[in-house]
């Protein structure tokens, strides 16, 4: 199957459907209640849904945190979630969600035309889609390409004062093992997906010293260093291991001395 990005949105076109995650319905009353006055951008993300699906795409598929409170919900999510889901149908003939880390109760929110699969994710043709929070199912990660989120991947650049900024990317890369005691069989390709709520920012991938989410970004299976960084309009940065930087929170007040030591 042919998986490709959209231009300047974080979507991925895998075949006649359209894959997004993160949508985080509900961060505004999160920012709200931590004195962030915001308005929601609910209805941004829709159109933006709908700008990304080109003709021949008639199928959504979100792969994880639809909502954004955990635990709990918050009077948005029960007020936004539901039309959302519901006027996507006028565009898409199907929709299914892979249960994300934020997705408890999510059955409360959905309409019931919407197919809620688990944790441990689905396969479509030769690719497997999975949130990441947890380790997807055999027969997901005996696809060709593993497609994963919950990582809101991003890139850290720093000028020469010292400022940085961080912008969303695909991070996109290989196996480094063909076979696991865990897997029977294992994926050649990986695909972390940025998040396509705007307003979460993004958890850089290229900081010395910083663990990423999840069992299988953490574990030894796949090739990180070879991966490669794209940022949304499709400029290709190179390899992770040519791009690595130290970060603020990587100051010799709290960082790991064995790490400090290595970088030093």
């Amino acid at each position: 199957m042919d998986l490709q990005p959209v231009y300047g949105i974080p979507a991925l076109k895998a075949g006649n459907s359209l894959v997004i995650a993160d949508l985080h319905i509900g961060v505004e009353s999160h920012l709200r209640s931590k004195g962030f006055h915001l308005t929601s951008h609910t209805e941004d993300m829709h159109q933006a849904i709908l700008d990304a699906a080109d003709e021949d795409i008639n199928r959504l598929v979100v792969i994880g945190d639809v909502k954004d409170s955990v635990p709990g919900s918050t009077k948005q999510e029960y007020r936004e979630i539901p039309d959302f889901f519901e006027s996507l149908f006028e565009r898409f003939d199907m929709i299914d969600v892979v249960r994300g880390n934020h997705d408890t109760m999510i059955e409360e929110f959905l309409p019931s035309k919407v197919r809620i699969r688990p944790a441990s994710g689905i396969k479509i043709e030769d690719v497997g889609l999975v949130h990441g929070h947890t380790w997807p199912s055999e027969e997901v990660m005996a696809c060709d390409t593993l497609v994963m989120a919950h990582n809101h991947p991003a890139v850290m650049f720093r000028d020469g004062v010292g400022r940085q900024m961080t912008e969303p990317c695909w991070f996109r890369g290989e196996f480094g093992k063909t076979e696991d005691p865990r897997y029977p069989a294992l994926p050649k390709n990986f695909i972390v997906v940025p998040a396509f709520n705007r307003m979460l920012g993004g958890s850089p991938v290229n900081v010395i010293g910083e663990e990423m989410l999840g069992p299988i970004l953490n574990s030894d299976l796949l090739d990180l260093d070879n991966a490669s960084l794209y940022l949304l309009d499709g400029i290709c940065l190179g390899k992770r291991s040519n791009n690595m930087i130290k970060g603020r929170e990587n100051n010799r007040f709290n960082q790991d001395p064995k790490t400090r030591a290595k970088y030093s």
